[in-house]
């Protein structure tokens, strides 16, 4: 039985920045140490602001660098419009984070989707799983990617990446890269990573904040109810750590941490 997920809970978004940032450094040294690199992919919402105001802080000492220049950061999911599209997720880390980067921390690879096939969502997620290949060895001989982290949001429905509630998306279990053409929350027309491919990350990290997140927390933590993060956080056990605000947690019951 794999261990429970972890929950953060912190009081307010600043403090959960500080660990946050400490705890994707922990995440990059492993990758270094692994294969020289650090794979990431990322989801859009309101995580870009928080990431950015965790990952553009000052470092406090020579243990707290980012080092952006061995970042190979992937979309957990993204909408298929053009890259300048204020739905684009890339679009949305772009303006929040990677126009943002001093030049100093230098500059990470980003994939973002082929706009060449935004009216065709099988080839443009057929493309992006390509990307993937090409990044984690031949598809042969790689069951799964294996991303180091995956940076994921939480939506009001419990929705993450773009894996909705009773979608038949759950079920997928060959694709990498899946395409969603009816996505209840527009726009319809997206990519996103397969649960297995979620699921598999060495470590997997939610950002959830606010009040009006509560209600749904209280349904993934004490119901699951085969909601996507409820699946996550059964798939991923004690890989998976949640980083919240106190009133996003208000009334759950499920043990938080305050540290890491």
């Amino acid at each position: 039985m794999a261990r429970q997920p972890n929950l953060f809970a912190f009081p307010t978004v600043d403090a959960l920045a500080t660990t946050l940032r400490t705890y994707i450094i922990q995440c990059q040294t492993a990758g270094l140490h692994r294969h020289d690199s650090f794979k990431v992919a990322v989801s859009g919402g309101s995580l870009p602001k928080t990431l950015a105001q965790a990952l553009l802080a000052k470092p406090t000492g020579p243990d707290d660098e980012v080092k952006f220049s061995k970042w190979e950061i992937f979309f957990a999911d993204e909408r298929a419009v053009p890259l300048d599209h204020e739905d684009s997720n890339y679009g949305l880390l772009k303006n929040e984070l990677l126009d943002k980067i001093p030049q100093e921390l230098g500059a990470p690879v980003v994939h973002p989707i082929d706009v060449a096939h935004l009216n065709d969502v099988q080839e443009l997620a057929d493309q992006y799983e390509q990307l993937l290949v090409k990044s984690f060895a031949s598809r042969d001989s790689v069951k799964l990617p294996i991303f180091d982290l995956l940076l994921l949001g939480c939506g009001p429905d419990g929705h993450t990446c773009s894996l909705f509630p009773g979608h038949a998306l759950l079920r997928e279990t060959d694709a990498w890269v899946a395409p969603i053409e009816d996505s209840p929350k527009p726009p319809p027309k997206r990519i996103t990573l397969s649960l297995p491919v979620v699921t598999h990350g060495v470590k997997i990290a939610f950002v959830a904040t606010g009040g009006g997140k509560k209600e749904i927390m209280k349904k993934i933590f004490e119901e699951g109810n085969g909601l996507p993060c409820a699946l996550v956080n059964e798939g991923a056990g004690e890989r998976c750590s949640w980083f919240t605000d106190y009133p996003a947690v208000d009334g759950v019951s499920f043990p938080r941490r305050g540290s890491l």
